[in-house]
Formats: C-alpha cells, structure tokens, sequence
C-alpha cells in the first residue's frame, strides 16, 4: 500500500539511524517501505542495496545495484556506473554465476575505458582477476593483479580497495609458500579491519578471505585468532545474514581441532539449516563435511555417512574423511579406491596436504608400504614448502607412522615425539591423543612396557573426555594384545613370523603381504632380536611353543 510523503520522510529517517547502529533488516525494512511511494535517491538506494547485501537478500541486491547502474548512467556518470556494474559482477561471481558476472564486469570495464582517464575503478577491476587467477592455480599472476589493485588504491586513498587488494596479494603468496610474506600482507590488511576503516562489505570479504587463507597452508594460530575476531563482529550485529555462514564453518573447524565437538556439530547445523543462496553457496557442504566429521570421530557411522553424502551433494569432496570412515568399517577397498581417487583428482599440493595423511594410514592398512613411503615423502616436500608448524606435525606424524609400520621403533620416536609436540602447542588434543598412542605402540616395540602403559593412559583420558568411541575401543583391542603378547610381536611381525614357520623365503613372504624386500628382512631381523633366536629355524621352534601358529 502506498505511504504519504511524512510517513515516507520517517521511513527513510528511520533507514538511515537504523543503518548507522548496524541493524541491517530494520534498515531494509525502512527503505523498502519508503521506495514503495517514490523511488529512493542515489545515496538511499546505494544504502537499500547494502542492507539487502548484508542481510542475504540476493536478488534484491542485485536489483538495487542494477538501478543504482542506469540511474548514473541517465547521469551521465559513466565511472559510478562502473563501479555499480562492478559490485554487480563480483557477487555473481561470488554466487557462481561466472556468465552473468563475466558480462556485467565487460560492462564496467568498457565503461572504465570509455572514460580515458586513471581512476580508482581501474583497481577494483583488478579484483576479480585476481581471484580468478587464485582460483585456477596461477598465483604469480594474481600477486601482480593484486599489487595493482594496492597500489591504485593507495593513490587514490581508497581504504576498502587497498585493505581488499593486500588481503588477495596475501593469499596469493601463501599459496607460492612465501609464508612470512603472506602472512605480513594480511596482517596489515586485519588492521584496517581491526580499526573499523572499512565498509561492512570489505570487512566481511577480508575476514573470510584470510581465515580460508591460513587454515589452507594450516597457520592455525592465525586462524583460531581471526575466527574469533571475525565471530565478535557478527554477534555484534545481530542481522547479519551474509558472513554468518561461513564464520560458523570456520567456529566448526576451529572447535573440531579444539577438541570442543558438541559445539562444532552445533555450528555446522547452523549453517546447513540455512538456504544455500542466501550467502555463500559452498558453505552449506562444508557445514555437512564438518558434521559428517565429528560423527565419525565418535563412532556415529550411520550419521556420518548421510552428512557425507549430503556435502557431497552440496559439492563438497568427502575426502579423505569418507574413506576413513570405510577403514573405520573394516572395508579397506573402498577406503584404499576412495583415498587414491582423491588423490587422483587433484595436483594442487596444498589439497593434496588434506588426503595425504589419511592416505599413508590407509595403505599402510592396505599393506601397500611403498604407496604409504610415497605419501609420506610427498607431505614431507609440501612441508618444507610451506613452513607451518601445524604441517611439519603432520610430516613428522606419517614418518612416524611409517617408520612404526617397518618395525624401526627407535626411529619413530623422534618423530612421533615431534608431532605429539606441534599438535600440543596448536592446541589440537584429539590428534596429540592419536600420536600418544602411536609412541604407545613403539614403546611397546622396544619392549618399555612402562612408557607404553602411560602413553596409553593419556591418551585413553582424551577419548573419554572427547566422546571418541572408535578410539576407545581401539585401545581395548591394544590393552589385549600386550597382554597376550609378552613377546613384544607387533601385528605385522607376527604375520611374518607366521609365514616363516610355513617355510616361505623372505621374497615369497613380500609378494604375498605386498611389501618390499627389503621392509621384511628388517621383519625377520626383528623378530629373531625381540625372540633371541639366531635361525629360522629356531624361530619357528620358538613360535610352535607359543601357539602363534
């Protein structure tokens, strides 16, 4: 129903107050109800459009913004019109909508170069370049857009652009391993941010963008302190829509790692409840992904499957948890097929950092040893690219591992002691838990019952307090083979030991458990050492008196 002119006057008064103290659906609500007698002045109009941003209202957004695009062009203002064409491609983009976006960037790129002039909208056009190239990999070409993007908005003293184009150069170098670099770009942009120097939109964009950042080259310090940060500014606007999703996700992983489940598995239902469309598309399966995660990691596997499929449905790669969960299941096929398939998939190193390590525990299982070597070796290159204290854990975790799987106990246990080491200062207690049992099981190798009984100990208190059934009952399974094997015999070394006393030589012993030849020589040379006999033939004495055989 239409307003009077004095009912519209308070309409836009109370527009305005309302965006002033950040209470963006109020806002909407105000200056919708005043466009609805007579369409709204530019200034208005650019503040509807942030209001419908801000509170997930897409299409109204991009309505505003398309208004605001003709109502300067009739102007005759062809630069504002660009920069309303360009806000207008970049959300698409954003939506992934890339044709749409692709025309409407063409749009205020023409229109930029009709003008013949320097001009700040030059660099936002940088922008989207700058995450196309960081999206397909090509991160020396969007450190050079984004350099650009600065250094124009530096001239023209435009804080959103500057503070924006630093944050992408920022990425860009973490992605090429320059760290420090990276690092320090992001930091300075986090203080536009931390200063309240720029508009809710960039601040927003900034926030999710260096979060994303560091979780993927895992400079998880950096990570828990911006989730937080980022969470602080949307509770304190309690309309918020857009941002919110992805500061769940975020809150999801960080309280996953912190050992906090109950509240991650509540954030990510947050985010999952929600319409997709209302704020970032790709939320909705990395919501599903984190759920399926804590359910496998309490022993939930029928839950855990359905948020698997549901992320996979949403876009989301269920990998490598998925293929945990088969292992988990005791079907080490599909979760051998489902890891290297992964693998398979991709070539991006820092990807590849996130199935990695899944990958060594899961051939190791499958008895593929070389495969795992491989894996093990190639988180060990991408380590010492990237130069984080959470990946140097996980190196020296699957070395670790690795080296506990060949039977070298004593060498194991520099690098498990390393993990356990990183993962405790990251503040990460479930996987310092599941290094405590590795150095269990070397201790245990090495015949230090003592040291053994004590890793065990702690990390079982972990499980407990974390809820992680599959772990628990994980340690049974361990308390009963040390009890019933006094003779220190891992599992492996009893199947090979096992396959001595049959007659089989070493090399027909590797073919058959797929390993290498000389991984089962240093089986043998174990075993003879852990049983003190010199023969194999007095090891297969040794193992009919004991009833391994």
């Amino acid at each position: 129903m239409p307003v009077s002119g004095v009912a519209r006057r308070k309409h836009l008064e109370r527009g305005r107050a309302a965006c002033a103290r950040r209470a963006w659906d109020d806002a909407y609500a105000s200056f919708a109800l005043a466009d609805r007698t007579t369409p709204l002045v530019v200034a208005d109009l650019e503040q509807l459009a942030l209001c419908a941003g801000l509170t997930g209202r897409v299409e109204q957004f991009l309505g505003a913004f398309e208004r605001l695009y003709n109502a300067h062009l009739d102007a005759g203002e062809e630069l504002a019109a660009a920069r309303a064409a360009f806000w207008i491609g970049f959300r698409l983009y954003g939506l992934r909508e890339p044709g749409r976006a692709s025309g409407w960037i063409a749009r205020s790129q023409r229109l930029v170069e009709k003008a013949g002039r320097d001009c700040v909208e030059r660099g936002y056009l940088c922008l989207p370049a700058a995450q196309r190239h960081l999206g397909s990999g090509e991160c020396e070409a969007a450190c050079e857009a984004a350099a650009t993007a600065a250094e124009i908005g530096d001239r023209f003293r435009d804080r959103d652009l500057s503070a924006f184009a630093r944050n992408l150069h920022g990425r860009a170098l973490l992605r090429l391993g320059r760290i420090k670099d990276g690092l320090a770009l992001i930091d300075e942009a986090m203080v536009a941010v931390a200063g309240r120097e720029l508009t809710p939109v960039i601040t927003g964009l900034i926030y999710c963008i260096a979060i994303a950042g560091c979780q993927q080259v895992y400079a998880l310090g950096r990570a828990r302190e911006w989730t937080s940060a980022l969470t602080g500014w949307c509770e304190a606007q309690p309309q918020l829509v857009t941002f919110t999703s992805a500061c769940h996700v975020h809150r999801a992983e960080i309280q996953q790692l912190s050992g906090a489940w109950p509240e991650a598995i509540e954030e990510a239902r947050r985010v999952s409840a929600r319409s997709p469309r209302a704020d970032d598309p790709g939320a909705g399966g990395d919501a599903f992904y984190q759920e399926a995660e804590i359910h496998r990691l309490r022993g939930e596997g029928a839950a855990a499957e359905a948020a698997y499929r549901k992320a996979s449905q949403a876009g989301r790669e269920p990998q490598p948890g998925l293929a945990l969960l088969r292992l988990a299941q005791g079907d080490r096929d599909a979760a051998a097929s489902g890891i290297r398939r992964a693998l398979g998939g991709t070539s991006d190193p820092l990807q590849r950092a996130r199935l990695l390590p899944a990958g060594v525990e899961i051939l190791l299982d499958a008895g593929d040893v070389e495969a795992a070597r491989a894996a093990c070796e190639e988180i060990e290159s991408i380590a010492a690219r990237f130069e984080t204290e959470a990946l140097a854990a996980i190196a020296a975790q699957a070395r670790g591992t690795l080296l506990l799987a060949e039977s070298e106990g004593a060498e194991a246990l520099g690098p498990l002691r390393r993990a356990f080491t990183g993962w405790q200062e990251a503040g990460a207690p479930y996987l310092a838990a599941r290094v405590r049992v590795l150095l269990a099981l070397a201790c245990r190798g090495l015949g230090d019952r003592d040291g053994a009984a004590l890793e065990l100990e702690a990390a079982r208190a972990t499980f407990e307090r974390l809820g992680a059934k599959p772990d628990l009952d994980r340690l049974d399974t361990l308390r009963e083979e040390g009890v019933a094997r006094p003779h220190g015999l891992t599992a492996r070394e009893l199947e090979v030991l096992r396959l001595v006393a049959t007659g089989k030589t070493n090399k027909a012993i590797a073919k058959q458990l797929f390993l290498s030849g000389k991984t089962v020589d240093r089986h043998v040379s174990n075993i003879f050492t852990k049983v003190h006999v010199r023969s194999r033939a007095a090891a297969t004495a040794f193992a009919y008196k004991n009833k391994l055989v």
